[in-house]
This record gives structure tokens, sequence and C-alpha cells, in this order.
């Protein structure tokens, strides 16, 4: 498949506070983004194929990359955007609160280091935060910046 062909779905939980609105995000997790803060945040979402609905494979990667029931509520579409990468993500929003110390995240495997012929398996997400929106616009990955701006007018 190619990257203008990738497609990607998503949920934004945001939770409302005296501070203002704060998002659940997740560091990406694999020895790439170990070391880093700006850009290695995500909103949890995952690939899906073109039969899939967007909705669904939102809801089953939330599941698989948290180790969580996706929660119930109203869904604020939040529409798309196109990653760096080419990949067009999909991304809904919930008003909803999660404990980040119950997360149980999915893993995949991958040769580390490099041409070591060494499989190693890391975590899809290796730990999940919440975050006011000026923090999170700092660390998420780029496109994604998008989304919360657009939860910011819904929620303003």
């Amino acid at each position: 498949m190619s990257g203008t062909g990738r497609r990607s779905a998503g949920l934004l939980l945001f939770r409302r506070t005296e501070r203002g609105p704060e998002v659940l995000l997740g560091h990406m997790g694999g020895p790439f983004f170990a070391h880093r803060d700006a850009g290695a945040w995500s909103v949890p979402k995952g690939e899906y194929e073109p039969d899939e609905p967007a909705w669904d494979a939102a809801r089953r990667e939330f599941q698989e990359e948290l180790g969580l029931a996706p929660p119930e509520g109203e869904a604020i579409a939040l529409g798309e955007v196109r990653q760096a990468n080419g990949k067009l993500v999909t991304v809904w929003a919930i008003e909803a609160d999660l404990d980040p110390a119950a997360m149980v995240p999915g893993t995949f495997r991958m040769e580390w280091p490099p041409k070591s012929g060494r499989m190693r398996e890391f975590p899809e997400l290796d730990r999940v935060e919440w975050m006011g929106l000026d923090r999170a616009r700092a660390v998420v990955v780029g496109a994604q910046a998008a989304f919360l701006d657009r939860l910011a007018q819904h929620t303003g």
C-alpha cells in the first residue's frame, strides 16, 4: 500500500477541568521515540483496511493500543488530517475520564538493534497522559495539532 493510501483512525478522549480542557495522548513506544518528547505523542489510533468503517477502526485501535474498552458517549467528529508520512488520519473526540495507570498496552515486534537478527517486543504506546491543550500542541505529531484546535473550538 502506498503512503498516500494508508488510513488511520483514532479516539481523542477529553475532559473538562478548572484549568480548561485536557486530552489523553499516548507516547509512542519503541526505540525511535524512547528519548523524545516533541513529536512523539499521538492520538491513540491505528491503520485500517478500506472495507472497515473508520469509526469501527477507531474503537478497535483504542482497545488494542490501551488495552481498555473505548468509552461510550457522544462522538464529536474532528475530521481528517494528512500527516507528513502521507497517512490520512480520521479522529473523533469523546468526553470521558480514564486512569492512565489502567492502560495495558498492545505490543509490536521489530528487529532491534538494526541488522542484529534479534527480534524484540515493544509497547505500541509506552505511556498515556492527560495534558492541557498547550502542552499537547507542543508534543503531538505535527499534523495532529489540528485535532486539538478543532476540539478547542467545539469545547470553547
